[in-house]
């Protein structure tokens, strides 16, 4: 983030704009309604002022500007339109450790003001650092499709509970889950209905019903999917953003972590070759004691959990020890790499049957069915492959694929990093290793692969690199 995202109390406190425009009247009037005392500073002012509301707290001092009107104040705005009175201002306020902002300069600023719904009490801002305003103010627009003004209402109900919930829940998580169920049930739904006073019956019912107590955990056992967090599945989003503890791999994305709930504790348990933070055991055990302090536990995986996810092995544990669990499955990198790829699985003239293989060396030794792997008109993808590519491009040769077979390496799949390096099983080892290619990969070896340059439209709309050698 280029900016601190912060919403300031300046409610009685004096704010200085300086300008007189249009630009400076709309400064003042979101001054204003943040009950702040506002004065300006400008020669004349346009008719848009005398229309403010809360006019009674607005002064007009008519000068350009003075320094000695930064005293005592909390807020500098500068909307001008003269470059070099932008300059002065921004210099002064600076000089004083003031906040000050400059209207369409950005460099002159040491905040910037979002675009805002307001759902009062609630308050949703949406900022593009300065770099595009217009489509931050188109997404506002957006959301207010999506956000009722009866937020406003069901936010002051809570508003009006909250030192009685606190009382009554004695651990923060129970009042957590308490207002999870307010907001995402029926009392919610009788105030966007418009019938408060029901709301608020119904609200005092519950809260009187409801017991403090340590509550029953659960895991949810969620896959990631290959990278990109546009293709994770609304009910993985859901459970991201309301479990208390998140237990994640090497393979999960920053951006998809991201999306999980800020304030949830985070434990890393990611795997990488010669380097496991944590036994398997030692995790499927930690999952099942984080659920019986009460915890919601979100085991977030890469992929999906069940494909080369060890997901089987953790439910196992969780099933042997009665904790209640969910599995939501994501787009697991074969499908997801391949298609951003260009390279289809299966095609009706190149590959009837594809297969999941896994290419971890034990003991420098790959202990596969090559004779299996090795069948005409079947696509074989490959998951953590790259290491051993020498032995795997050999085996399958030896086995009977000719050496001239389509192979590809794709690097971050899915992503803004995506690599997509094509060859044949006998070139493409030396090839991956002149290109440098690293985890996270994925190999590709079948006919399909032939259609890549054809088909990789996500090369062309994302900029995504791709190499082809023969």
């Amino acid at each position: 983030m280029n900016f601190f995202p912060v919403f300031m109390d300046i409610r009685g406190q004096r704010c200085l704009v300086v300008g007189g425009g249009e630009i400076a009247a709309r400064k003042a009037a979101l001054l204003l309604q943040c009950g702040a005392q506002v004065t300006v500073a400008a020669l004349g002012l346009v008719a848009a002022f005398t229309e403010l509301e809360g006019l009674e707290r607005l002064a007009h001092h008519k000068i350009k500007f003075d320094p000695m009107l930064l005293n005592d104040v909390a807020v500098v705005i500068c909307a001008s339109g003269d470059d070099d009175l932008d300059r002065t201002v921004s210099q002064a306020a600076r000089a004083r450790h003031l906040p000050v902002n400059v209207a369409d300069r950005l460099e002159l600023c040491s905040f910037i003001l979002p675009a805002i719904l307001d759902r009062s009490p609630l308050l949703v801002a949406v900022s593009s650092g300065g770099a595009a305003p217009v489509l931050a103010r188109l997404l506002r627009a957006r959301l207010e499709t999506l956000i009722p003004s009866s937020y406003g209402r069901l936010a002051l109900l809570a508003a009006s509970f909250r030192d009685e919930v606190k009382k009554k829940f004695s651990l923060p998580p129970n009042r957590r889950i308490f207002w999870e169920k307010v907001f995402q049930g029926p009392i919610a739904e009788l105030v966007y209905a418009g019938n408060d006073a029901a709301a608020e019956a119904a609200l005092k019912q519950q809260l009187d019903e409801a017991a403090d107590g340590l509550l029953q955990g659960e895991v949810y056992l969620v896959g990631s999917g290959p990278g990109n967090p546009d293709l994770l599945t609304f009910r993985a989003l859901h459970l991201m953003q309301q479990a208390d503890v998140v237990v994640y791999d090497h393979l999960v994305a920053d951006a998809v972590l991201n999306m999980c709930r800020r304030d949830a504790e985070r434990v890393y348990v990611g795997k990488e070759r010669a380097n496991h933070t944590m036994p398997q055991e030692d995790i499927n055990l930690m999952l099942v004691r984080y659920a019986q302090e009460g915890k919601r536990v979100l085991r977030l995986k890469g992929g999906d959990p069940f494909i080369f996810g060890r997901g089987g092995e953790e439910i196992e544990t969780l099933a042997e020890n009665g904790i209640p669990f969910q599995v939501v499955p994501g787009i697991t990198a074969a499908s997801g790499v391949a298609s951003y790829a260009g390279i289809p699985l299966t095609h009706r003239d190149y590959a009837q049957s594809c297969v999941f293989v896994t290419g971890h060396l034990k003991d420098d030794s790959i202990n596969l069915d090559w004779d299996a792997l090795a069948r005409p008109n079947q696509t074989v993808v490959i998951y953590m492959g790259l290491l051993g590519l020498p032995i795997l491009c050999k085996e399958l040769v030896s086995h009977g694929l000719p050496a001239a077979t389509p192979a590809a390496i794709v690097e971050h799949g899915t992503t803004v990093h995506q690599r997509v390096l094509v060859g044949t099983l006998e070139t493409l080892p030396a090839l991956a290793t002149e290109a440098k290619f690293k985890p996270p990969s994925l190999i590709i070896v079948g006919n399909v692969v032939k259609l890549h340059e054809k088909m990789a439209w996500f090369r062309i709309e994302a900029g995504a690199i791709s190499e082809k050698y023969n």
